[in-house]
């Protein structure tokens, strides 16, 4: 392929899987830099998980939620509901179509918002009281900023998502809508900032995607245009979802991150152990995750199927998300041996034994849904969800810290994990 096109390619949902398992396959060869592989050790985390669910739901899988932001925004007791039904009311009830595209705007910024805030900041929620960090925390305050219309241009509808809203915040504002102080500092403010600025300029660019108004809901009128009709029922192509966002969202990567034949890649990083094996090819040992656009894929297909009742066709094509939770799972279990993350500094991103740590999840994901599928039919529970059990296990917090961190420190900037 020419540049162009493994720039292009690097940007697809395939380029993912592809990417990780030739770096997977240096693993059982000891190729890798940072880690060894032992697949003995894979099932402890299908029975890890599965005991998790069947404490939480016993065999009633029909009550296992779908994977998204919505979760974590009715995180303690529920708050989209409520809202919905105020939507709902008399004359000036909304079609469906509208509600969805009212979800979309608040996952999208709530998804793009949802990078490490560190282990010292906690949200208090106004009238309950209630104290959340990490990534409740932050849907939870992402849901009152909304509801207040921090995020809309228009006066006349605080309750959306639009360029001219984005572009008005200042790191002041968003510093007092998420409570944050000398006591109370969360990792990535400024980053966070910047990055809905970027958000701005990225639906005003690409009104095939967000509509005239500027907005992330402009999407389902897009999405509309792409479906086709099956047995009554309407069906949006994965990549067609897939498409909008990695292309759409495009301008909202930090300066600085990868490049390729003049395309900015976003959350794509080289991998030295992988250079090895491909000489001087262009590309070829960049490694793609995508991750917030996959998380993001992931929370709004939830509102298109619940609410429009549209199917997302071949959403198999996605992958786990290569983030620190499920990372961590196959660290702490040992499929990847933790010993490894003690000799690893605090590090970015970018660092090698991030790329290959992150790679190794995505395809362990992938190797764990077999087994999974045998035990629950909503694989779906594998999400972060073991993750997070076994990391307050081994790495319980300390002087008033949550605990349950990464087993590798990661430098965060607030747009990656």
């Amino acid at each position: 392929m020419t540049p162009t096109e493994t720039a292009e390619y690097l940007r697809t949902l395939p380029a993912i899987r592809d990417r990780c398992n030739r770096v997977f396959e240096l693993a059982p060869a000891n190729k890798l830099q940072y880690f060894e592989y032992h697949p003995e050790n894979e099932s402890a985390v299908t029975a890890f998980c599965v005991d998790i669910i069947h404490k939480a739901y016993g065999t009633d899988y029909d009550r296992i939620p779908p994977h998204g932001r919505w979760r974590h925004c009715d995180a303690h007791h529920p708050r989209i509901e409520p809202i919905l039904a105020q939507w709902a009311i008399g004359s000036s009830a909304l079609d469906l179509e509208e509600v969805t595209a009212r979800l979309i705007d608040l996952f999208t910024v709530s998804v793009l918002l949802d990078a490490g805030a560190g282990p010292h900041w906690i949200y208090t929620e106004p009238g309950s009281g209630v104290q959340f960090r990490r990534s409740e925390g932050l849907g939870v305050a992402v849901v009152h900023m909304f509801a207040a219309g921090l995020f809309s241009g228009n006066n006349d509808q605080p309750c959306q998502v639009d360029a001219t809203g984005l572009a008005s915040i200042v790191p002041a504002a968003f510093a007092t809508a998420f409570q944050v102080s000398e006591s109370n500092p969360m990792v990535g403010l400024e980053g966070r900032t910047a990055l809905l600025a970027r958000l701005a300029d990225a639906l005003r660019a690409s009104p095939q995607f967000f509509g005239s108004d500027a907005r992330p809901g402009g999407l389902v009128a897009h999405l509309k245009t792409q479906s086709t009709t099956s047995n009554g029922q309407t069906e949006i192509p994965m990549t067609a979802l897939w498409h909008a966002l990695i292309t759409g969202l495009q301008p909202i990567w930090p300066p600085g991150r990868g490049v390729l034949a003049g395309l900015p890649l976003g959350d794509v990083w080289p991998c030295p152990s992988l250079r090895a094996t491909v000489g001087d090819e262009p590309g070829g040992d960049l490694v793609p995750f995508h991750k917030l656009t996959g998380w993001l894929a992931y929370s709004l297909r939830e509102p298109l199927e619940r609410i429009l009742g549209w199917r997302i066709k071949d959403g198999d094509l996605q992958t786990g998300l290569p983030e620190y939770r499920n990372g961590g799972l196959f660290l702490d279990l040992d499929p990847i041996p933790r010993d490894a993350a003690t000799g690893i500094p605090r590090v970015p991103p970018s660092h090698p034994a991030i790329v290959e740590w992150r790679a190794m999840t995505v395809v362990l994901l992938d190797r764990a849904l077999p087994a999974l599928r045998s035990a629950l039919p909503a694989p779906e529970a594998l999400h972060g969800t073991g993750g997070r059990a076994i990391a307050k296990r081994l790495r319980p917090g300390k002087d008033g810290e949550e605990g349950g961190g990464p087993p590798i420190e990661i430098i965060s900037d607030g747009t990656v994990f």
